[in-house]
């Protein structure tokens, strides 16, 4: 196992990680910081966000600099105020046992007279925006002439959002660098065409592979008409009672119009777009961050370099125009080894460009269906269960007001509390939910593949159908049936429950034929020769505190 020690770190630096509780190098990590301890070889750097970059030259670049002298050595650019803020804040963390380093953070939409005096006061390292950066250049109140190090962080993004004449500026004015490392999620031709430019024989690290996405991400998808986009957007953050994620849309009215009808609507969310005052924009974010808000809806310029932890799941309301841009969205999600749900709403038109992302990113899609009024409803309902009786009742405030509440409820049945309860909290919801119309939209079988037949056993008649790859179902002698007891009372609608039982088994989903899934029980068809490695990965298992029986169907009736 690689240690930090061994990437020929010093002890101050050593100390500052081990007390930020990291055990070990990331692979970017461990592959770059010896490279750029030597201080004289250009770098290109290829990872996904949230894999670790900013400690993989950040720690490098604390060690290279001389702390003793009091101008900027080490220059670091990145796409947007966020990212130059949380990079600033991750390098202090890293220079605690380093007396006298200072690290300056320069961007836009905040005073400058304000910058000007931190890097009047001496710095070794300064992290800014482009813009905010040549402003200053041409004010002639920042030096560069000692810069040895410059680092263009999320590279791809900066030139993504029209900065590459900016770019190129900053390295046309930093004339005595000795290196420059340049980390990007993706190898487009104009990041090639500057490393070429500006670079000499860099080393080039690559962690995964370009565009593939974080393996802790789950890639679903839901069909629906195009006019039942918002509706299955609600539909699918009603479903998620836990949520706290992105909502990514196309166009800045798109944002702002969604953010608006869910406030109307009861749900905690705002949007980021570039119409935002950058006070409003601060606001926005400090209240996501401190989940004020559990969601936020935003369009991808507006999102760059946020780097937000925890959150559970990105929903894409719509596919970017750029494919590529599907990376970025993605990986706000499933960080720090986490795991992720990134859902994307698509009209039939769309899933030709689906095929296109999957390819891209070298992982599986997951065609999910919307849930159903009361697959919703019944979600709810155990979340809110799950939540009231994990609350904590042992405060002993609650001691003089029992003889009132006995007294009061008397006379009232457990059934009619439990109801006014459900009542209380859910009649609106339940209201809403009692006729909600199915918004899946059902994908025609070609008719050569759709073909029945029926067969007389007796007096009885059966029914064989073939699925959409030819095979046959219905009981027939391929497939064993097998029984659970598992349903919809568990909270599962048909899509849920067959990853579930996916990811149980870890087969795959071509062993399987019709899935019949009833309120307490539910019966799968899969292929013989699989049926006993399905049993035996999910038979005598645990679902929610309670033991899963799997067997075959005939030996359940027996």
């Amino acid at each position: 196992m690689m240690t930090f020690e061994a990437l020929g770190l010093e002890e101050s630096l050593i100390q500052a990680v081990k007390v930020l509780g990291f055990e070990q190098p990331t692979p970017i990590q461990e592959k770059a910081i010896p490279v750029l301890l030597s201080g004289t070889k250009d770098l290109v750097g290829l990872a996904q966000t949230g894999t670790g970059k900013t400690a993989a030259f950040g720690l490098p670049l604390l060690q290279l600099v001389d702390v003793n002298k009091k101008y900027p050595q080490a220059l670091v650019v990145c796409p947007t105020r966020e990212l130059c803020i949380q990079i600033v804040k991750d390098i202090e963390l890293y220079k605690k046992y380093i007396p006298g380093m200072q690290v300056a953070a320069v961007y836009g939409g905040t005073a400058i007279s304000a910058q000007i005096r931190d890097l009047k006061k001496g710095v070794q390292l300064v992290v800014a925006t482009p813009g905010r950066l040549i402003d200053l250049i041409e004010r002639k109140t920042i030096q560069l002439e000692h810069i040895r190090y410059v680092v263009l962080d999320e590279a791809d993004e900066m030139l993504n959002m029209g900065f590459q004449d900016d770019i190129e500026f900053i390295l046309q004015n930093t004339v005595n660098r000795e290196s420059t490392w340049l980390f990007s999620a993706t190898m487009p031709p104009e990041i090639r065409r500057v490393s070429k430019k500006y670079m000499e024989a860099p080393v080039e690290i690559t962690v995964g592979k370009v565009n593939t996405a974080n393996k802790n991400i789950d890639h679903q998808y839901y069909v629906v008409r195009a006019q039942h986009r918002y509706e299955a957007l609600k539909r699918l953050i009603d479903f998620n009672p836990g949520i706290y994620g992105i909502i990514f849309t196309r166009t800045k009215a798109d944002a702002q119009s969604i953010a608006e009808k869910l406030t109307r609507e009861g749900y905690t969310i705002d949007a980021l777009h570039g119409d935002l005052t950058q006070q409003q924009r601060d606001k926005v974010m400090g209240n996501f961050r401190n989940k004020t808000l559990q969601l936020l809806i935003a369009t991808d310029v507006a999102a760059r370099g946020i780097d937000v932890h925890g959150i559970t799941h990105v929903i894409n309301y719509e596919l970017p125009d750029d494919v590529e841009v599907y990376t970025h969205r993605s990986g706000r999600t499933g960080r720090a080894g986490n795991t992720g749900i990134c859902m994307t709403i698509i009209h039939t038109r769309e899933l030709g460009k689906i095929r296109q992302i999957e390819r891209m990113v070298q992982a599986p899609f997951h065609k999910l269906e919307i849930p159903l009024g009361k697959d919703v409803c019944r979600k709810q309902f155990y979340h809110f269960i799950d939540n009231l009786m994990q609350l904590d009742i042992e405060d002993d405030s609650f001691e003089p007001y029992l003889p009132m509440l006995e007294e009061k409820f008397a006379d009232v049945s457990k059934q009619e509390i439990l109801k006014r309860l459900a009542a209380l909290e859910f009649k609106r919801f339940l209201k809403y939910y009692e006729s909600a119309e199915d918004l899946n939209v059902k994908e025609r079988i070609p008719e050569s593949r759709e073909r029945t037949s029926r067969r007389i056993s007796g007096n009885r008649e059966i029914s064989l159908r073939r699925d959409t790859r030819g095979r046959m179902f219905g009981g027939n002698g391929n497939y064993t049936r097998l029984f659970v007891n598992l349903g919809t009372k568990d909270g599962f609608y048909k899509a849920s429950f067959l990853q579930f039982i996916l990811d149980m088994s870890d087969l795959k989903k071509d062993a399987l034929g019709k899935i019949d899934l009833k309120e307490m029980n539910s019966w799968i068809e899969v292929d013989k020769k699989s049926a006993s490695q399905m049993i035996r990965s999910i038979d005598g298992k645990k679902y929610r505190g309670r033991n899963i029986r799997m067997n075959e169907a005939d030996q359940h009736r027996k």
